[in-house]
């Protein structure tokens, strides 16, 4: 790693938002927040995802070492939900409400939003964004439903599919970022990135976040 390239923490326990930016380049540490989410009980879907990803990602800061916090450091938060007949999905509480949430979208669609929170905490800076993601699931029969959430997969995940998964042959399409619909916008942190004075440098070992260049 250059010396002058940021430490990206993860405030997820997510495997697949760890996996997404691994396959990227990045070499992202974890902190899991243990934040609890019950907290926010805001039905607005956009300002739900974004608190939780701001409130996720500020917890994280606050448990960096003193050390940590005045190197280049950024901290990002994420949270996603599934918007669909005006309610908000989040992770099921039960085998019997997913199977009950899934008998209400199948042949339907909804909007995948993700909530993003990415800190520079040296510079106790922040920037918030979230990005939305239309789903298209097909009119998955009362079998496919039962059986896939007998698998245990819907039940761990919002909006009770995971695309990447088993559920995928259960989206006959998306419309916008497909990251997103995996929990993170890879486009999207590039530009918030960017927002804070940041620029990325690929190499074939890794994606470094260096600060920009000073023209003068």
């Amino acid at each position: 790693m250059a010396s002058d390239s940021a430490v990206l923490w993860l405030a997820s326990a997510s495997p697949t938002r760890k996996k997404l930016l691994e396959n990227a380049g990045f070499r992202p540490r974890v902190q899991i927040s243990q934040f609890d989410e019950s907290l926010v009980t805001v039905q607005d879907p956009a300002a739900h995802v974004t608190t939780l990803a701001q409130c996720k990602a500020e917890v994280v800061v606050r448990s960096l070492p003193a050390e940590e916090r005045a190197a280049p450091t950024l901290v990002l938060g994420c949270d996603s939900i599934l918007y669909l007949h005006g309610q908000v999905r989040g992770k099921p509480e039960s085998a019997a409400v997913a199977i009950a949430t899934w008998e209400q979208m199948r042949g339907q669609s909804g909007d995948l939003y993700t909530g993003h929170c990415l800190i520079d905490a040296a510079k106790q800076r922040m920037v918030v964004r979230h990005r939305v993601t239309r789903v298209h699931f097909v009119d998955a029969t009362d079998e496919e439903v039962h059986s896939y959430v007998s698998t245990g997969e819907p039940v761990c995940c919002s909006g009770c599919f995971t695309l990447e998964g088993l559920g995928g042959s259960l989206v006959e399409r998306i419309d916008g970022c497909y990251t997103n619909v995996l929990g993170l916008s890879l486009p999207l942190l590039r530009a918030m990135l960017r927002e804070l004075g940041f620029r990325l440098l690929f190499t074939p070992a890794e994606t470094l976040i260096l600060p920009h260049h000073d023209p003068h």
